[in-house]
């Protein structure tokens, strides 16, 4: 960093102090950001290792400050940022607005896929809104693909798998109980995949731990997922050289899918309103003769049939459902994530395959073409099940003490099939004993064209957390909550998200990309055209 650099952030930051100090009245239990590195914590073993007043303004990355630093824009609003270590070796950073801007709440971020890194961008969205908030790296250090931290460490898998949440919450609360002198008056969750995972842990595992919790796209029954969904479609595409799907077809296959199913909800808009009435056949792409880019050959058709279909054992049980119509082609689609820019580079058989190399089996050198589905599923549940999937349905404790729960998922995810979350939704509906008593602390929005957490031709910008914030503290459930879609930042497309089942139905008047034109109805009422 430059000299002057230096100097203008040490001198904002001496003000800041300045003004902090004259914030604590005499007589006030609340402390200095600075006196935090004394902090011992709630959890036993924490420590501080850093308390420092962050300027209205900064811009916390590598050209600002050292060259570890979180890379995230200028934030709008001083804040003491704090950075912890729980033991074994949980890292976590609170970053603390100052006392006149706190909201009185606490906000838990969540991670994605097996990373262990802080969640930057989410403690920087929440400090903007004034909450404290809080984020770990779950106790390792890893990529979202990488599960080498795992390797004969069971202590680290379990921190991982919702140990490592839980302690950065009950932590998070002490430390800011001790900066403003009081302990915050409501704490929420937020995340999506892993972290919608580790919101549906939180809600199941630890039911004290947060009065409201939003979980997107989880990742939540892990097990099933990775061998059911990420090696399933990579075992399809790859179990001989003439089934790899190339990228290049991918559009080619959605745009089939699209043809033969966009109208089902009477518009033609890009986007399936409800994929499961969809019945695109892929033979309908078969070539007439040799290869080309045109048609696919019979092993590829063979091996999108699996894809969609979902895996199953020999029995005819169904390890993990498939994916949807609908969501093949765009930045989070199947390119990347299931086809790979050659057979062996997409990155849900990279993550398959460390998972089982590292978290599973403990073999590096271990070959994902010798996974069998009546032997190794039940050897992964058996192992890691009951400590990393979060698929308990019996939500009682926590609808018990007027917990409030937000669960969304695109119907376009390539990620994770969009069937686990209606799966999971309907095993706590039987668990509860109808709909009408599941919503009122749980309701699911399905997002018909969002990708994995985000992009997608559908509507897939929306405000959960403020949703589910006026659930928690007005008593008013979501009805709806309304969707936007942007095209180079400018919002062209809105649409109601439904609780489930209700689904979006155009009133047949006004523009179909203005959700006032929409009402919510029950699926089962609205008439469809035949593909």
């Amino acid at each position: 960093m430059h000299t002057n650099g230096v100097f203008r952030v040490a001198f904002r930051s001496m003000i800041l102090a300045f003004s902090l100090n004259l914030l604590v009245h005499a007589g006030a239990t609340a402390a200095t950001c600075e006196s935090l590195v004394k902090f011992k914590g709630t959890v036993p073993g924490t420590t501080v290792s850093s308390a420092t007043l962050v300027p209205q303004g900064s811009k916390l990355g590598p050209a600002e400050t050292d060259a570890d630093a979180p890379n995230v824009g200028a934030i709008d609003v001083s804040f003491c940022r704090v950075v912890a270590v729980i033991p074994r070796a949980i890292n976590v950073e609170v970053w603390l607005p100052l006392p006149d801007d706190w909201n009185g709440k606490l906000q838990g971020v969540g991670n994605g896929g097996m990373n262990g890194t802080i969640s930057y961008a989410a403690l920087s969205a929440g400090v903007k809104r004034r909450y404290a908030t809080v984020s770990s790296d779950l106790g390792h250090s890893s990529g979202s693909f990488d599960a080498r931290w795992a390797a004969g460490d069971p202590g680290a898998v379990v921190d991982w798998g919702h140990r490592a949440t839980h302690e950065m919450t009950v932590a998070a609360r002490g430390i800011a109980e001790a900066f403003y002198g009081k302990a915050p008056r409501l704490s929420y969750f937020t995340g999506c995949s892993g972290g919608g995972r580790q919101g549906l842990m939180e809600a199941q595992r630890y039911p004290g731990d947060y009065d409201g919790i939003v979980a997107g796209d989880p990742t939540s029954p892990f097990t099933r997922l990775v061998a059911g969904g990420r090696l399933w479609g990579m075992l399809a595409t790859l179990s001989e050289p003439a089934a790899y799907i190339p990228a290049s077809k991918v559009p080619l296959i959605a745009k089939a899918v699209i043809d033969a199913c966009d109208a089902i909800d009477g518009i033609r808009d890009g986007i399936l309103n409800e994929p499961r009435s969809c019945r695109f056949e892929p033979d309908t792409l078969l070539c007439a003769g040799a290869d080309a880019a045109t048609c696919l050959t019979a092993a590829q058709a063979k091996a999108l049939k699996k894809i969609y279909r979902g895996s199953f054992n020999s029995k005819g049980e169904q390890v993990f459902p498939g994916l949807v119509p609908g969501g093949e082609d765009g930045p989070r689609g199947w390119a990347g994530r299931i086809i790979g820019r050659t057979p062996l580079e997409a990155t849900q058989l990279v993550y398959a395959d460390s998972f089982f190399k590292y978290m599973v089996f403990n073999d590096p050198q271990w070959n994902f073409r010798t996974f069998d589905y009546d032997r190794d599923v039940p050897i992964t549940d058996r192992k890691l099940a009951a400590i990393i999937n979060a698929t308990d349905p019996n939500l009682s404790a926590f609808r018990t003490r007027g917990a409030k729960l937000i669960q969304y998922h695109g119907w376009s995810d390539s990620g994770v099939s969009p069937l686990s979350s209606i799966n999971y939704y309907e095993q706590v509906l039987s668990s509860t004993g109808s709909l009408e008593r599941t919503q009122e602390f749980y309701r699911l929005f399905m997002v018909p064209g969002m990708q994995h957490c985000a992009n997608g031709p559908g509507p897939n910008e929306f405000d959960a957390l403020g949703a589910l914030e006026r659930w928690v503290e007005g008593g008013i459930a979501p009805k709806t909550i309304v969707a936007s879609h942007k095209t180079r930042g400018v919002v062209d497309r809105t649409r109601p998200l439904c609780p489930y089942p209700a689904v979006a139905h155009w009133s047949g008047r006004g523009s179909t990309d203005e959700a006032a034109n929409f009402t919510c109805v029950d699926s089962a009422e609205i008439p469809r055209k035949k593909p």
